[in-house]
């Protein structure tokens, strides 16, 4: 008898035991037990990795993507390879990799904040079971705020990392003239002449003052940051259709959503969900590298798409498309390859 009740004692205090667990994790902050700082290190990994190797046709693609062919500051590239030879041509192989600093702080930690976010807030919502599938519209909403983290916390590395992309044949002393000797340089002089708004260069009052990111006390023109916003619909579709291509593919082999894949499988998912994203998210980043080059001066983001169309009509917002496909699907097969590995082991 005294062991019977010793028993029901004991499986009471557990079953309070996981209440009060279960009911800690719907607190406010819940979501702490579902960060995992290993996706943090294989999103820094893989974004570090495919900077690297990748770095000049971003740099090329940037180019082109400023070249509105009304400013004699920009240079003529009559394609990707035209390209590629003059820049190494006039400006040495250093010339390729201007920029590459900040490329590799602004996509390691950017890939490695975007998944730390992602998997936390889509963890949140599956309570802890990675097996239950979320849908197309949960996974949009989960990688969308993921996206605007990320770029809130990295948008000013962004903005230095085009600037020194489009330094043609600038050599540069750090403290020194107009241009910038790297990252940290460029970072101090941009804040130094154009404040906080430089760092997140042209957000207008109607978009910006409703945001939860930023307080009312940001000026009404943080340029760049809006179609920043923009493009997290880009990262929200390319991540719904990659994780809705591998629960999809799992199923259909009666296998659970989160059972792991080949290396092949990986790649060729990885690289249909980035192509199928650009298809139709590629015009704003066209807008917002015109936004952030120094070597142009735009009223807004309107302003700067009104004036695109007006002189180069569709193809202006196209402009280094093919560069950026040769660069994109490559980086992203790289990064997502290196994530799932790691984050497999």
């Amino acid at each position: 008898m005294a062991s019977t009740l010793k028993n029901h004692k004991t499986a009471a205090a557990a079953a309070a035991a996981t209440a009060g667990a279960a009911g800690a994790g719907k607190g406010s902050f819940g979501w702490l037990a579902h960060v995992k700082y290993e996706h943090l290190m294989a999103g820094i990994s893989g974004g570090v990795t495919s900077t690297l190797l990748l770095h000049p046709l971003d740099l090329i693609k940037i180019r082109f993507a400023v070249n509105d062919g009304r400013t004699a500051s920009v240079p003529q590239y009559r394609g990707l390879t035209s390209a590629f030879l003059t820049i190494f041509r006039q400006e040495g192989f250093r010339g390729l990799y201007k920029g590459v600093t900040p490329n590799m702080w602004g996509s390691g930690s950017a890939w490695g904040f975007y998944f730390m976010f992602y998997n936390t807030i889509k963890t949140y919502i599956q309570d802890g079971n990675t097996a239950q599938p979320l849908g197309p519209t949960l996974h949009m909403l989960a990688a969308a705020e993921a996206g605007v983290l990320t770029l809130a916390m990295t948008n000013p590395i962004w903005v230095v990392k085009t600037r020194l992309c489009l330094q043609c044949n600038e050599r540069v002393t750090a403290g020194s003239g107009t241009g910038y000797a790297g990252m940290v340089d460029g970072l101090t002089k941009i804040y130094r002449t154009e404040g906080i708004r430089g760092l997140y260069r042209v957000c207008h009052a109607n978009r910006c003052s409703n945001s939860p990111l930023f307080s009312h006390e940001f000026p009404l023109t943080l340029q760049g940051f809006v179609p920043g916003m923009f493009g997290v619909s880009h990262g929200a579709l390319q991540f719904m259709t990659y994780e809705e291509m591998k629960n999809k593919y799992n199923q259909h082999r009666k296998r659970p959503i989160d059972a792991k894949l080949t290396t092949s499988e990986y790649l060729t998912f990885a690289a249909v969900s980035k192509l199928i994203a650009a298809a139709g998210t590629y015009p704003y980043q066209v807008i917002r590298a015109r936004l952030q080059d120094q070597n142009h001066s735009y009223k807004g983001t309107w302003d700067c798409v009104k004036l695109t169309w007006r002189y180069e009509r569709v193809s202006g917002f196209y402009k280094g498309l093919m560069p950026y496909l040769v660069h994109v699907t490559p980086n992203i097969c790289l990064v997502m390859l290196i994530y799932e590995k790691f984050t497999n082991h």
